[in-house]
């Protein structure tokens, strides 16, 4: 705390150390113009005091443990130029006053949980020259004020947020821009012509959004790639970006056709609905419950699903229907009556311990709601059947992709992968009131959503902590290789356990080897392989796909993956003592990605 008496300092460096605690009050230094305390593990809020330091101009607090919201007093710091705030646990809305300080040349803000809308404010921001507020829970529309009076913005990334509407029109007025990643929200609408003019643009990414239409052709997008555009749903353009070919709008019918269509028709659809919901509600209470032997459990009472709607969606629980098989039952693809497609867990009744699965199921997923795990829409249970409706996950689980030969994944899927995973354990771990445990996290019990997003499924031995408890003992085991030694032996399973399997899943996914590989025996295993990597050269156990020597981001992808590998044998480390948190695994992912992204872009 004693270093805020040094009230002449000019300058403070002390970044990339270990220093851990609360930033100490520094508001009596009124001559500082730097202060760098980026990559230790600084915890806490940012104190209110640093507003006092008029004659700041540069703050770099990026790759902390820091939490809280932003002090509303920043718009003090009026000498500020360079505002460093990524990769923390930042949360709340924006303040207001935030984006008084137009004098501002680099923002980032990237990697929190920063939430709510981005104001109109944001274009105040006149002599910005870098903004990047990637990976956090923003919403709303993209501001319209992001604009030509931006003229000297370069570098600007809003990706992995859920911002919806339309790119905005003014886009084509940053003339400057050279950068732009809009990728992973939910923006829909078309791709502005006017964005052609921006002939200084060199990277652009709008993958896994919602846009459709044509892609303008002119300008800067004759030299990008399919990647910039993959994972819409609507887009068309020429042969060489992987998209459909444009139908030629003469062909089309006339325009009153398609408004009836994309707006009347919905409506009247939708007054039909809801006029048949209150027949079958009124016909049911007249009945009552006599005539119904399902009965659908509470954890889904907005929609009611019968045995049979599921015996006709999975065509009589067919073959043909099946998409996976587990200890306490079978899985189905299924398409509802109102084309909505699902997954259908069936529980097969004869095995031990499947009443249990299906009730600690339920009790587990019944309340909790994580963009990363997987949700339940439904159930059906009665004497002799019990099935759970899950969400439908087109891109199947990462073995799907780890051990195809016409499927891979690069390493900036695998690493969101682990970033998902690790933030779904995090939540079970820290996030709720009770605590939870997966007791069976890997690969198979992660499955891939239609944009390539995580969620960890398949609760069927999870166990809940109870107030104070910090472990259990149960005699149901999990799958060996990704257990904890405690569990394996003592059948004890804690947090840590969880976080001991998600260190292998790790390991599975970087190497692209499975754990019964042949070349893994009692004295070699995965873990070993890898700790042993450490020291005699990564290249040779890393999945061959996503390092090739020679290639112009190689020294970048060798420290990711080096980062990786520590990580996951700090995480599958023998003793539960010895084991990182999930918070602290989350951050520390992605502080790793983080600087890959970095370092990449300066190689």
């Amino acid at each position: 705390m004693e270093i805020g008496n040094l009230s002449r300092l000019i300058a403070l460096y002390l970044a990339n150390n270990d220093l851990v605690g609360p930033i100490p009050s520094l508001g009596r230094l009124q001559q500082l113009e730097g202060l760098s305390l980026y990559g230790n593990k600084l915890q806490g809020s940012i104190p209110n005091d640093l507003c006092e330091l008029k004659m700041l101009y540069n703050l770099s607090l990026h790759s902390n443990l820091l939490d809280g919201s932003l002090p509303a007093c920043f718009d003090n710091l009026t000498s500020l130029r360079y505002l460093s705030l990524g990769s923390n646990k930042l949360s709340s809305n924006f303040p207001s006053t935030l984006w008084r300080l137009s004098n501002m040349l680099q923002v980032d803000l990237s990697s929190n949980f920063f939430s709510g809308p981005l104001p109109l404010d944001v274009g105040n921001l006149k002599v910005v020259i870098s903004m990047d507020i990637s990976r956090n829970r923003l919403s709303g529309n993209l501001p319209s004020t992001i604009n030509g009076d931006l003229n000297g913005l370069t570098y600007l990334s809003f990706a992995e947020n859920a911002l919806q509407g339309h790119i905005p029109e003014s886009f084509g007025q940053l003339t400057s821009l050279e950068f732009l990643d809009l990728s992973r929200n939910n923006i829909s609408g078309v791709i502005p012509k006017s964005m052609e003019a921006l002939s200084h643009l060199k990277y652009l990414n709008v993958s896994f959004n919602r846009l459709e239409g044509q892609i303008p052709t002119g300008g800067p997008f004759r030299n990008l790639s399919a990647e910039s555009f993959e994972w819409n749903k609507a887009l068309c353009g020429v042969p060489q970006l992987q998209v459909p070919p444009c139908e030629d709008s003469s062909h089309h019918g006339p325009k009153v056709s398609v408004l009836v269509l994309k707006y009347i028709f919905p409506v009247i659809a939708a007054i039909l609905l809801a006029i048949l919901v209150i027949i079958l509600v009124r016909r049911h209470k007249w009945k009552g419950n006599k005539q119904n032997r399902e009965t659908p459990l509470p954890l889904a009472t907005w929609r009611r699903i019968s045995y049979h709607q599921l015996r006709v969606a999975t065509d009589g629980f067919s073959e043909s229907s099946l998409i996976g098989a587990g200890n306490f039952g079978s899985v189905y693809k299924a398409t509802l009556s109102d084309a909505i497609t699902v997954a259908v867990k069936v529980f097969n009744l004869h095995i031990d311990g499947a009443f249990r699965s299906f009730d600690s199921k339920c009790e587990v997923m019944r309340s909790i709601r994580h963009r990363n795990l997987l949700k339940i829409i439904s159930s059906c249970s009665n004497e002799d059947f019990k099935a759970l409706v899950l969400e439908f996950m087109p891109n199947g689980s990462p073995e799907k992709w780890l051990y195809s030969r016409t499927s891979t994944l690069n390493i900036l899927q695998k690493l969101d992968i682990m970033i998902d995973v690790a933030s779904a354990l995090e939540h079970l771990h820290h996030g709720l009131q009770t605590p939870v445990i997966h007791c069976d996290l890997k690969p198979a019990n992660v499955l891939l959503d239609e944009d390539m997003v995580a969620h960890v499924s398949d609760f069927g031995i999870a166990k809940l902590l109870g107030e104070g408890e910090t472990m259990k003992q149960t005699m149901t085991m999990a799958t060996i290789g990704y257990m904890a030694p405690e569990y394996g032996t003592s059948g004890i399973v804690s947090t840590e356990g969880d976080v001991y399997s998600f260190g292998i899943l790790l390991m599975e996914i970087l190497t692209r080897k499975k754990l019964t590989d042949e070349m893994f025996t009692s004295e070699m295993s995965l873990k070993h392989f890898l700790k042993e990597s450490l020291f005699h050269s990564v290249t040779k156990v890393i999945d061959a796909t996503i390092l090739q020597e020679g290639e112009v981001h190689y020294t970048a992808k060798i420290n990711c993956i080096s980062s990786v590998i520590e990580l996951a044998l700090d995480c599958s480390a023998e003793l539960p003592s010895g084991r990182k948190n999930m918070v602290d695994v989350v951050a520390e992912l992605k502080k790793i990605k983080t600087r890959y992204l970095k370092d990449a872009r300066t190689r």
